[in-house]
């Protein structure tokens, strides 16, 4: 059983999750985690012990200088909380980490162990993969889930892909085989563009986890940073007469294929996310403020998979590589960027 000493009676949460690694181009997914938590000052509350996931060849710890007194950083994956206030108040459980090396059903059963004494309401997972989508359109993102009652209801794709899998998935079938309603939202990120950090697909990412579970994020920097990004890969692009051709040709069939989607619900879904960001008291996140400081826990010494409960950076412009044809993939899973 497992306690949270610390952490109060959560209202309405939400698990956020996202792991680096083989699931996160363009690191699009973690750092859309990331956002969250620095934007409502997260506090971490625990730890997964890095012993029991890692293999730290794969993943190697990095030493650091902390008052003149070297300190190792562990690869893991830490669990945080965030309060929302405003007129509908939610509390989310940011889980950000690496893709584990080893024991992927223990490390999704110990997630759940935490999603249930939290009384989490649902678990979003947070994936990007690289796909034939030019830089120059609105990233495309799949919302998918392998409960039909949910993707009935929440207007979400039911996932029929069969093949090799990433925590991701792993995690979402463990939700569902627990009865935990679980979602994976999918950023498709440029191939030809994958260098990490894609702040385009991270925003894409917020802009439909905003809708998934009607709050609203402070987006910060975040809108500036993608405009940058675009006319960085734009000003490279120009530079290459062959990438230039190959953005053309990718433009036109996302054109082709987005045509049905020009529609009256496709106009009021944008028009109603433009509403919300203007009226600060719209949405369940409206107004909302920073943690209060009551989840922080000091962790320093690692925690283990113990932890109780007592009660019930300046960015440079990516770099454009020729372009290589890839097999389409299904949305939802995605082999590991090179």
């Amino acid at each position: 059983m497992i306690e949270l000493e610390g952490v109060p009676e959560l209202i309405d949460p939400v698990m956020v999750a996202a792991f680096e690694g083989w699931n996160d181009a363009g690191d699009a997914a973690s750092g859309a985690v990331a956002h969250l938590d620095r934007e409502w000052k997260g506090e971490v509350f625990a730890a997964l012990d890095a012993e029991d996931y890692y293999d730290f060849q794969v993943n190697r710890p990095t030493v650091f200088l902390e008052n003149g007194v070297r300190k190792i950083t562990w690869p893991t994956t830490r669990l945080s909380v965030v309060r929302i206030g405003g007129a509908k108040p939610r509390d989310l459980v940011l889980v950000r980490g690496i893709e584990p090396s080893m024991r992927w059903r223990s490390f999704c059963n110990e997630l759940l162990g935490f999603a249930h004494e939290l009384g989490v309401e649902m678990v979003v997972i947070l994936g990007a993969l690289l796909g034939d989508t030019p830089h120059t359109r609105p990233v495309p993102v799949s919302g998918v889930t392998s409960d039909p009652d949910l993707a009935r209801t929440m207007e979400l794709e039911e996932t029929k892909y069969e093949g090799p899998t990433g925590i991701v998935g792993v995690l979402q079938e463990a939700c569902t085989h627990a009865g935990v309603p679980a979602v994976s939202l999918w950023a498709a990120v440029p191939h030809y563009v994958s260098q990490p950090p894609n702040p385009k697909a991270t925003l894409a990412l917020l802009n439909r986890l905003e809708d998934l579970i009607d709050i609203r994020i402070p987006l910060g920097e975040l809108p500036e940073d993608a405009r940058a990004w675009q006319l960085g890969v734009d000003q490279l692009a120009a530079e290459d007469s062959e990438v230039a051709e190959y953005v053309q040709t990718l433009e036109e069939a996302r054109d082709t294929a987005d045509l049905p989607e020009a529609s009256g619900d496709a106009i009021a879904r944008e028009f109603e996310r433009y509403l919300r960001r203007r009226d600060p008291s719209a949405g369940a996140g409206a107004g909302a403020e920073p943690g209060d400081g009551s989840y922080l826990r000091d962790i320093s010494g690692g925690l283990g998979r113990g932890a109780k409960r007592k009660d019930s950076p300046a960015e440079e412009p990516p770099t454009a590589s020729p372009p290589e044809p890839e097999r389409p993939e299904e949305p939802g899973e995605e082999p590991p960027q090179s």
